[in-house]
């Protein structure tokens, strides 16, 4: 008689004991991403910062500097050509403002997006995952 042998069967403690296992991976898993996930909300937090900071200052040196070199101008065209000199400023005034925000689209879109290294290692993750089936 030629018996058929079947494959043991897991115990039951080695059945919890790989349940553990998987779970332990999974929270690791989660664990990293969400540390990786702190690091770069805050590195996001302080770019914001700094950038606030700099664009503060600039606004604020900008327009002393051209309020005092606009009342420079104004006044020593004051008898002759007060009206046309305010709207030559008005006109090099508002093409500074449009230059100066076609320049910080172009800042915005030059930089990294949020979050991106957290986002390439989930993908790196189910890629993982969907190569093992």
């Amino acid at each position: 008689m030629n018996a058929v042998t079947e494959p043991p069967r897991p115990t039951a403690k080695g059945f919890v004991a790989a349940l553990r296992a998987l779970g332990d991976g999974i929270f690791a898993s989660c664990q990293h991403r969400l540390g990786l996930l702190s690091a770069e909300l805050q590195e996001e937090k302080l770019r914001l910062i700094q950038t606030f900071i700099w664009i503060s200052a600039a606004v604020f040196t900008g327009m002393m500097a051209m309020a005092f070199a606009s009342l420079t101008v104004v006044y020593l065209f004051w008898e002759s050509a007060r009206l046309w000199v305010l709207g030559g400023l008005t006109i090099v005034y508002a093409a500074s403002l449009v230059a100066i925000i076609l320049a910080f689209r172009a800042y915005l879109l030059r930089q990294p997006s949020p979050f991106a290294a957290t986002l390439h290692e989930i993908g790196e993750d189910r890629a993982c995952i969907h190569t093992k089936n």
